[in-house]
């Protein structure tokens, strides 16, 4: 016998939870004017930019995604965590652990090692200079972003606002059970959101950036947790010391350094 309660049912929650998203999707693109204030998302993020450049000494452990899309257009998600610890102007040791590769980078002002742990090989770079210069050197010439490096220069601000055409406040969030300002960017080629501590520590709690080049608009999203400045962070130095039996490599040999990469061995950007 036919069922049409509970058809009924069925359909009242079919419906109620498509009136959710809509409700969901309209207010996701359409801020209300008191929320979508250009002056104040601009002053709340130079207020962070400025925060960070005035730490000497920082630490702060983070989950990063990263997103791939194939051939048949399916979205994957390639996730890593790991930690950061800087000391202004030009010592940094980060670490990124995955599902494909367990990194370490350490820099001491005058020379960069890259650590492939779970290979236990190694390569060092000369790059004197500063964390600034070193940022920009992995970026341009080596195509190796360290995490969070846009946040982490002393002029993040200009580089991050560099382009932006479309600004907005869109009120409060909580990540990681820390209440902060959300902020959105549009560029021409990227979107890009970013969650600000509220409070007299304007760190950044979480930065995402979506592309508008890349077919399907994959993201990479950082989230930082187990943020530390001054005498809170218990530094271990910004010496390489070598593992025992660790190979050291040199930088020109792909075969090798490519397996240290985000992306596994089975992945191939642009592959047909």
């Amino acid at each position: 016998m036919a069922d049409p309660a509970g058809r009924l049912g069925r359909t009242m929650t079919a419906r109620a939870a498509a009136l959710a998203l809509t409700l969901m999707a309209t207010t996701a693109i359409a801020p209300t004017a008191a929320t979508a204030g250009e002056a104040e998302a601009k002053a709340l993020l130079k207020a962070m930019t400025d925060y960070v450049a005035a730490q000497q000494v920082i630490s702060f452990g983070y989950d990063v995604s990263l997103e791939v899309v194939t051939r048949d257009d399916q979205k994957l998600t390639l996730a890593a965590s790991g930690n950061v610890e800087l000391a202004r102007p030009d010592k940094l040791r980060a670490s990124r652990s995955g599902g494909f590769a367990d990194i370490e980078t350490v820099f001491d002002g005058k020379t960069l090692t890259i650590l492939g742990k779970n290979m236990n090989i190694y390569t060092q770079i000369a790059i004197p200079g500063s964390i600034d210069h070193l940022v920009d050197e992995l970026r341009e010439k080596y195509n190796r972003p360290l995490p969070a490096a846009d946040l982490l220069i002393s002029n993040s601000y200009d580089q991050l606002m560099e382009d932006v055409v479309d600004v907005k406040d869109l009120g409060s969030g909580v990540i990681g059970g820390t209440e902060c300002d959300h902020l959105a960017f549009r560029k021409k080629e990227v979107d890009w959101q970013i969650w600000i501590a509220q409070g007299p520590r304007p760190y950044p709690c979480r930065y995402d950036i979506a592309s508008k080049v890349v077919a399907g608009s994959p993201e990479y999203s950082i989230q930082i947790r187990d943020w530390k400045t001054g005498s809170e962070v218990a530094s271990t130095g910004f010496s390489f010391a070598a593992p025992a039996g660790a190979k050291q490599i040199e930088l020109g040999d792909l075969a090798k350094i490519k397996d240290m990469s985000d992306l596994p061995s089975n992945f191939r950007i642009g592959d047909k």
